[in-house]
C-alpha cells in the first residue's frame, strides 16, 4: 500500500470514528447503588385497619417526606391520632370516584416490574456519568390524586400512578374539563412515568434553577433534558420532550424557523416573565408561534443547543452542567 492510499484509509477511520461518537453510549450495567422501590398505593388501598396503622408508622420512618406530601397535600389528612387517621383514610378511600381510581391502578399497574427496572436502569446511567451527585433513596408509587407526575424531595421520589393510566380511561374522561383540559389529559400516559421520574429528581437535584433571561431559562432546561437523555439513551426522543411523535417532528422540521422567530423578535434576552412562561411552560401550544405546533419549544431549542455544543465540544456530562449558558449559546448553529 503506496502512501497516498495509506492516508485516505487513516482518514476514512478518522471520519467514521468522528461520525460514531456518542458520550452517551455507555455501559452502566455495573454501576452499583442502592435504590428503594415502595408501591405505597397497592398497600394502603388493600390494608385493614390494624394493617393502616402498621403503615402509617412505617412509612412515617421509612419514606417521611413522601408519606406527608401524600397525606397532607395530597389527601388533606393532618397526622392525627390513630383513630382519626383511620376514619380519614377510610373515608377518603371510600369515595366512589376514588374508589374507582384506585380499582384502575390496581388493574393497570398490578405489575411495576418493568417501571422499576427502567428507573434503576436510568439512575444507573446517571451515576455512570456524574458519580458525585446523590440519588434517591427511595422511590415510591402513590395515588397524589392528581396532585403531581413526579415529585422529588431531598431523598425520595413520588409517582402519581393515577396520572399515567391514559387519556381514554374512564376516571381520566370523567376529570371536570375546566380545571383539566384536553391537553392535559392527552399528556396522561404511562410511556411518560420513567422519564418524569428521571426529570425530576435531575431538575430538583442536579441542574440549578436560573432566574435569568429567555435563553439561559432555554439552556437550563436543554441540560434537564439533555441528561434525561443520558439516563435513558435508547428511549425515542418524543418521550424525552413529553411530545407525540407529530409533534416532535413538526418541532425538528421547523427548528429553524423557531430560531429565527426567536432571533428576529429579539426574544432571547428578554426577561419578562409572561413571555418566558408562554416559551417554556406546558400549554396546549406555544403562544407566538402556529398553533398546529408543541408546548414548550423554549424547551425543545434549549435542548437542541446543548445537543449541538456537546457534538462539537466533546466535553463529558459532568462538564456540561458547570457550563455558562453563554458559551452554550455562541456554538449553536442550525445545519
Amino acid at each position: 500500500m503506496n502512501c497516498r492510499n495509506s492516508l485516505f484509509v487513516c482518514l476514512a477511520i478518522l471520519s467514521l470514528s468522528a461520525c460514531k461518537y456518542d458520550p452517551l453510549n455507555v455501559d452502566a450495567s455495573e454501576t452499583k447503588m442502592d435504590l428503594n422501590f415502595v408501591n405505597m398505593d397497592s398497600l394502603l388501598f388493600l390494608a385493614n385497619d390494624n394493617q393502616l396503622l402498621e403503615l402509617h408508622q412505617r412509612f412515617k420512618e421509612e419514606i417521611p417526606e413522601i408519606y406527608e406530601y401524600q397525606l397532607g397535600y395530597c389527601i388533606g389528612i393532618s397526622d392525627l391520632n390513630d383513630t382519626a387517621f383511620v376514619n380519614s383514610m377510610r373515608s377518603f378511600l371510600a369515595d366512589p370516584y376514588i374508589k374507582r381510581v384506585e380499582e384502575r391502578i390496581s388493574d393497570q399497574f398490578k405489575d411495576l416490574s418493568r417501571h422499576r427496572n427502567e428507573i434503576y436502569s436510568g439512575f444507573q446511567h446517571l451515576k455512570f456519568h456524574l458519580p458525585k451527585e446523590k440519588i434517591p433513596e427511595s422511590v415510591v408509587f402513590m395515588n397524589s390524586f392528581f396532585a403531581s407526575n413526579a415529585f422529588s424531595t431531598e431523598r425520595q421520589i413520588g409517582i402519581g400512578l393515577e396520572r399515567y393510566l391514559g387519556k381514554e380511561t374512564d376516571v381520566i374522561l370523567e376529570l371536570p374539563g375546566d380545571s383539566f383540559y384536553q391537553w392535559m389529559k392527552d399528556g396522561l400516559d404511562e410511556r411518560y412515568l420513567s422519564r418524569d421520574a428521571l426529570c425530576s429528581w435531575i431538575m430538583t437535584h442536579i441542574v440549578e434553577d436560573v432566574s435569568g433571561n429567555l435563553a439561559e431559562q432555554m439552556i437550563r432546561w436543554g441540560k434537564v433534558i439533555y441528561l434525561t437523555e443520558a439516563a435513558f439513551p435508547e428511549k425515542d426522543k418524543s418521550i424525552l420532550l413529553r411530545y407525540s411523535e407529530e409533534g416532535m417532528k413538526w418541532a425538528l422540521d421547523q427548528e429553524r424557523e423557531i430560531w429565527n422567530y426567536l432571533v428576529r423578535e429579539k426574544l432571547l434576552f428578554k426577561i419578562d416573565e409572561r413571555f418566558k412562561i408562554n416559551m417554556l411552560n406546558e400549554a396546549p401550544f406555544t403562544v407566538g408561534l402556529p398553533e398546529k405546533g408543541p408546548d414548550r419549544l423554549g424547551q425543545f431549542i434549549g435542548w437542541r443547543m446543548v445537543r449541538k455544543y456537546m457534538e462539537i465540544k466533546r466535553v463529558s456530562v459532568e462538564e456540561l452542567i458547570k457550563t455558562p449558558y453563554t458559551a452554550i449559546l455562541a456554538e449553536y448553529e442550525i445545519d
